[in-house]
């Protein structure tokens, strides 16, 4: 069983920087890779970024790409999301997921989800 807190979520305008954290539970921590998806209002939950158990590939949405960031401390039981350059259609909910490897976008495949934390970016 995995516990996912996250964390960081607020209120940004246009151009700016939020970085996400989400801090999972458990010892085993490093043998799951790591989604972030989010949703906006009126809208399915879609992928971000993932990122291997190890730390050594990430995975992006097209959307994001070249503004995103993912990246994870093992030692810490943390994965990060460092999201720059941030757009109005960045709004969403935020959530982080766990499974086990290897990563993917397909949000069904995921096991274990955080409920969430709120990012809204104003224009």
């Amino acid at each position: 069983q995995v516990q996912l807190v996250e964390s960081g979520g607020g209120l940004v305008q246009a151009g700016g920087s939020l970085r996400l954290s989400c801090a999972a539970s458990g010892r085993t921590f490093s043998s799951y890779a790591m989604g972030w998806f989010r949703q906006a209002p009126g809208k399915e939950r879609v992928f971000v970024a993932a990122i291997s158990a190890s730390g050594s590939s990430t995975y992006y949405a097209d959307s994001v790409k070249g503004r995103f960031t993912i990246s994870r401390d093992n030692a810490k039981n943390t994965v990060y999301l460092q999201m720059n350059s941030l757009k109005p259609e960045d709004t969403a909910v935020y959530y982080c997921a766990a499974k086990r490897p290897p990563a993917s976008a397909y949000r069904g495949s995921y096991d274990y989800w955080g409920l969430g934390t709120q990012v809204t970016v104003s224009s």
